[in-house]
């Protein structure tokens, strides 16, 4: 009788110790890519950390993070509950871009901005940084992402361009070039942030919150039909095509944000279909 009570407190004992060391990481899914998204889920309770970010969790353990343009090849994702620690190096790979050079500009060209053009870039900033710092906690951003709108495609996540030498901004979007007034459609479920008509760079401006950091921009937009504060589903109309802002032609620029990094939204959507 002793001997079964001690191998019962033995196989006790066990369990204990086996269900101590389950693991935290559920699951982890994306593009492990310079401008890649990826959701992961860990245990219930959990605290999670990227690099040296406290990461949100869902009420079911899920977590999104994301890695920008000029990611560094290694990451760092900790998932710590009461004693125990598991620690995951993340490999991202690197991404080569198109860089054009064009040299011997006038340097009105390279750098034209007036004081008080420079105010009203700064001051529209600022209304794009807070639209984007606006998150819910919607799970939208676990969505299967749809394609905004259609027509070809006309400019990719990083390119950039070096002027006389100096480096210009990265394009931080997909461009489908399309006529003005094509239909844009909300590519996922969410809460728009943001929605301004005449920005400097970008003219008509609409900002979608998917939840949890996760954001959509749209530029370039001749007209939007949504308000600030306004629910959208998948598939919902939200704005039409345009070349307001700076811009050559009518395109819209589609832009994804996990809070201030920038990432490819291509890496979201199906292959694109050309509309023909």
């Amino acid at each position: 009788m002793l001997k079964n009570i001690l191998f019962i407190a033995a196989l006790s004992i066990l369990s204990v110790a086996l269900k101590a060391q389950e693991p935290l990481l559920l699951s982890l899914k994306g593009d492990f890519t310079q401008g890649g998204l990826v959701v992961g889920q860990a245990v219930k309770g959990s605290e999670v950390t990227f690099d040296d970010k406290s990461l949100e969790l869902t009420p079911e353990g899920y977590f999104v993070f994301g890695f920008h343009r000029d990611m560094p090849e290694t990451a760092t994702l900790t998932i710590k509950k009461g004693e125990q620690e598991e620690v995951q190096k993340l490999f991202v790979r690197k991404r080569d871009y198109n860089i054009e050079r064009i040299d011997g500009l006038p340097p009105s060209k390279v750098n034209p901005m007036k004081p008080e053009v420079l105010k009203r870039i700064r001051k529209e900033g600022s209304l794009v940084a807070k639209a984007r710092a606006n998150t819910s906690k919607d799970e939208f951003f676990m969505q299967d992402f749809i394609w905004p709108a259609k027509g070809r495609l006309s400019g990719f996540y990083g390119s950039q361009r070096v002027l006389n030498g100096e480096p210009k901004r990265p394009h931080y979007g997909v461009d489908v070039a399309a006529p003005t007034g094509t239909t844009v459609v909300a590519p996922a479920d969410g809460t728009v942030r943001l929605a301004y008509d005449d920005m400097f760079y970008s003219g008509g401006t609409l900002i979608i919150d998917h939840g949890y950091g996760v954001s959509s921009t749209f530029i370039h937009l001749n007209s939007i039909d949504v308000e600030e504060g306004q629910k959208v589903k998948q598939g919902d109309k939200i704005a039409t095509i345009g070349e307001t802002g700076r811009a050559t032609g009518p395109h819209l620029d589609w832009r994804i944000n996990w809070y201030s990094s920038r990432l490819d939204p291509q890496l979201l959507v199906p292959p694109f279909k050309e509309d023909k």
